[in-house]
């Protein structure tokens, strides 16, 4: 089970042979509290989506994540219109931010267990111009920090230390690792 309504996430599990036999999305309030930092944060939602979810699906095993960007303590959003998103792409430029993935898993019988990874990306500085096309794209609309790593934002980054998959919304490695210590038996096996 899916504790999210998010396509990238989706395709990551497919990619490791981990397709979710059923997805249901959490609809948790994801406001910051005050003096919250991104990590901790993001772990947070991670473990509220599961939550809420569990209920629903006792005898499943329920995956849930989420993913937040920030420069320093600061959490970019995930903007929704163009303005916000040209200057998530300015603070951006030039600069490393963190990528911080959250990911719970609670199995059935109520056993639980979670982790926080980090990715570091660099940003090449951008132009002006190189902004404002890619503002134009509306491909950086809803996506933590203004960007997507899997598609064109990719001509953007200089380096990134740490997990890819993380970047686009699911440290793979990690999650099948914490579905296998949970006894997930399609988490340990290769598909034949």
């Amino acid at each position: 089970m899916l504790a999210s309504a998010s396509r990238r996430r989706r395709e990551l599990l497919e990619q490791v042979a981990l397709a979710p036999d059923e997805i249901d999305p959490a609809d948790i309030d994801e406001t910051l509290r005050p003096r919250e930092l991104p990590g901790p944060h993001a772990l947070r939602l991670a473990k509220a989506k599961a939550d809420a979810v569990a209920p629903r699906h006792g005898d499943a095993f329920i995956l849930a994540a989420d993913t937040v960007v920030a420069c320093g303590r600061r959490i970019l959003p995930k903007p929704e219109d163009a303005e916000t998103l040209r200057r998530c792409l300015e603070l951006l430029s030039g600069r490393r931010h963190r990528v911080l993935g959250g990911v719970a898993v609670i199995a059935p019988g109520g056993k639980r267990t979670a982790r926080l990874v980090t990715s570091i990306v660099a940003f090449k500085r951008l132009t002006a111009r190189e902004i404002t096309e890619y503002v134009a794209t509306g491909e950086g609309l809803g996506k933590a920090g203004g960007y997507a790593i899997q598609g064109l934002g990719a001509r953007f980054i200089r380096a990134i230390g740490g997990s890819y998959s993380n970047v686009v919304g699911l440290p793979l490695h990690e999650t099948v690792s914490l579905l296998a210590g949970l006894g997930f038996e399609r988490a340990r096996r290769l598909p034949s």
